[in-house]
């Protein structure tokens, strides 16, 4: 059973030409812009294994001179694949750890809970799983009084000096450019200290450690004792660094971004898959540093690049346009301006579609969905209980009037997203009710409302729910769920709630995706052999619910394609995204236009979610609503079309094809 389907998902074919040049000169071309040597790879596991060889190449040499190789470590979630890989080198290859001296890159402060350390972290995932010798383990103490961290923090550098500095130091990179702990205003020069955290890297922390909350400071190596190492690893996987490896890579060093000080250091290098290496310039924009191998997406891709920056239509662009900015390959390629333009426009006129489920008795050649069959069975998978109004609430209504017959799979129950007031809300509800028209004679009703109001006064931050509240708050998400699909004209029975187990760990941490949860979607599956499956595209997070739920999802079909099931041969899976980010346009395969009225319908279906409005506890850092969110994401994709010359709407749904691997 192939459960990382997901992972396998490359929307452009980039050239390998742009990531593995030949040559010294075609390198030194390739990656003019760059600041700090960097590494891209066709995959994680690839690059991990580079990385794990270097490393251990450079302890069998401190080996065999008879000295100790000193290492500076973190814990990020990038990290992980790295453990993995020297772990296997330990037990199947005979690496040995012995000379090896660890110093942890940081610690939260002040801690309370051992659950919360980054050193147990550590140890969990790696040290306890090798054959190092606990002597040479050292860690900050995130356990000792304030006033005593200034001197702890000087014993820190003075004890790297005693072991003659550090050989090397591998870390990931945050989403504030932030390397160990130091956020943005750290200072080049500054040494192991204590510091704030804020609450994106906070967040990001705690979710990788699996945590509910965390520390608000951290004791951490400063970017002066990183750059003393004598050789650094960054690694970032995935497009969720995208942006934060760009900027780090190709823009000036500033003490906003501290993996920018990199650029100071002689011997360091960035490894990144091709996700994360998205937005360098060599990949995004190739054109700019070096000849091209050219398809539609790339021509795509150009050709509205251009128009935004000389911010003109694309019918309006000229052979001057191409010359001036890099292009001229496609006038040599299409023969003029006229002829490239006309061959864009057309492709992203094909994209716009009202029918989404395909129009019945029209000419489809040029249409996203086929006109037959007609109606269409559909399933929406929605990772969450609103992930589905969300994320594609317009092109749902859309559906439903259209005539087809609609399902919605919630996956999980999503209860850990509901705030305690919530459930106070409507245990005051019930037990009011048991009060008025049982006159309290059910005891059920008024002992668990007792049990209730006893555990949330005593309540603790970090303590987990019980699972009764845990039900009741799964409960009230389904409830809401219901609501907005009798308001878009679902009806219950086409309302199916999956609660994949993989999720119900009552804490952020969830469990591995499991043949059980393949087993629930496949059922469904087989039960509504659909022509039509809606799927959550938000692959930038490797740990989150909305790619395990996705996985799920694309396990069970290949299972079906494997068992060669006849509905699939008649079925087209198209992949949305929430409410954070849309796809490239380059990407865009469906987009269904929103009206005014259509969009103002989407922001009620979005509503009936009360519990996810301004008390949720997973809104993030946007401090926006999730239907703000929504629309603006939706009402920049249309805007971007009109930008581009063609129709101008309201607001604009997207989507892309996945086509099972």
């Amino acid at each position: 059973m192939r459960t990382n389907l997901s992972s396998q998902i490359s929307l452009n074919r980039v050239s390998p030409r742009y990531y593995r040049p030949e040559n010294a000169i075609e390198r030194s071309v390739l990656t003019r812009l760059e600041k700090i040597p960097t590494n891209i790879y066709e995959s994680i596991e690839e690059g991990t294994e580079q990385i794990a060889n270097e490393i251990v190449a450079k302890i069998q040499d401190r080996q065999r001179e008879g000295k100790f190789c000193t290492i500076a470590i973190g814990t990020g979630a990038s990290l992980r694949y790295l453990f993995t890989a020297l772990i296997r080198k330990h037990k199947d290859e005979g690496v040995s750890f012995r000379n090896v001296v660890f110093f942890n890159l940081y610690e939260y402060y002040p801690l309370t809970e051992e659950a919360g350390s980054s050193f147990n972290h550590l140890n969990k995932l790696f040290l306890s799983q090798i054959d190092i010798d606990r002597q040479n383990v050292f860690t900050l103490d995130g356990t000792i009084p304030q006033d005593a961290i200034t001197e702890h923090c000087r014993l820190y550098e003075q004890r790297i000096q005693t072991f003659g500095g550090l050989d090397i130091a591998v870390m990931g990179i945050g989403r504030e450019g932030n390397i160990g702990m130091n956020e943005p205003g750290s200072y080049a020069n500054s040494m192991t200290r204590l510091i704030l955290i804020d609450s994106t890297s906070r967040a990001e922390a705690s979710h990788n450690i699996g945590v509910d909350n965390l520390p608000p400071c951290s004791i951490t190596m400063g970017i002066g004792t990183i750059l003393s190492a004598r050789k650094v690893y960054v690694m970032a996987w995935g497009e969720n660094k995208a942006d934060i490896i760009r900027q780090t890579i190709e823009d000036k060093m500033s003490d906003t971004l501290p993996a920018s000080y990199l650029q100071l250091h002689s011997n360091a290098t960035i490894c990144v898959d091709l996700a994360a290496a998205a937005h360098l310039t060599r990949i995004q924009r190739p054109w700019l540093v070096t000849s091209c191998e050219w398809n539609d997406k790339l021509v795509r891709s150009a050709i509205v690049w251009l128009c935004l920056k000389l911010k003109k239509p694309i019918l309006k662009l000229t052979n001057k346009d191409y010359n001036e900015n890099g292009l001229s390959e496609l006038l040599a390629l299409y023969g003029s301006a006229y002829n490239a333009n006309i061959k864009v426009f057309n492709d992203l006129q094909h994209t716009i579609t009202g029918w989404p489920g395909g129009k019945p008795n029209a000419d489809d050649t040029y249409r996203p969905e086929r006109a037959k069959p007609f109606p269409k069975r559909v399933i929406v998978f929605s990772p969450h209980p609103d992930d589905d109004v969300i994320s594609m609430g317009g092109t749902l209504r859309r559906l439903v009037q259209q005539g087809h017959e609609v399902h919605v799979a919630y996956e999980t129950s999503g209860n850990i997203a509901v705030g305690d007031e919530e459930v106070v809300r409507f245990m005051h509800f019930i037990n009011g009710f048991n009060q008025l028209f049982a006159n309290s004679e059910d005891k059920v009703i008024s002992e668990k409302y007792a049990e209730i109001k006893n555990f949330f006064a005593n309540k603790k931050e970090g303590d987990m729910d019980t699972r009764d509240i845990l039900t009741i708050k799964g409960l009230i998400r389904r409830g809401e769920a219901r609501t907005a699909c009798t308001y878009n004209k679902i009806p219950l029975s086409r309302c199916h709630f999956l609660d994949l187990p993989f999720y119900e760990t009552g804490k952020i941490e969830k469990n591995p995706i499991s043949e059980k949860d393949i087993e629930v979607v496949l059922n469904l599956l087989r039960e509504v052999k659909p022509h039509q499956i809606y799927v959550a595209g938000d692959l930038a997070d490797p740990h989150g619910t909305h790619r395990v739920c996705t996985d799920a999802v694309f396990a069970a079909i290949d299972e079906e394609k494997n068992a060669g099931a006849e509905w699939l041969n008649d079925c087209r899976i198209w992949m949305y995204r929430g409410a954070w980010a849309e796809w490239e346009i380059e990407n865009i395969e469906m987009c269904v236009p929103l009206s005014p009225e259509e969009l103002r319908a989407k922001r009620n279906s979005i509503l009936k979610h009360q519990s996810q409005m301004e008390s949720a506890p997973f809104l993030g850092n946007d401090e926006r609503l999730f239907w703000q969110r929504s629309e603006d994401r939706n009402r920049g994709t249309a805007s971007l079309y009109d930008q581009l010359g063609l129709a101008s709407y309201e607001a604009m749904e997207a989507f892309v094809e996945y086509k099972p691997i």
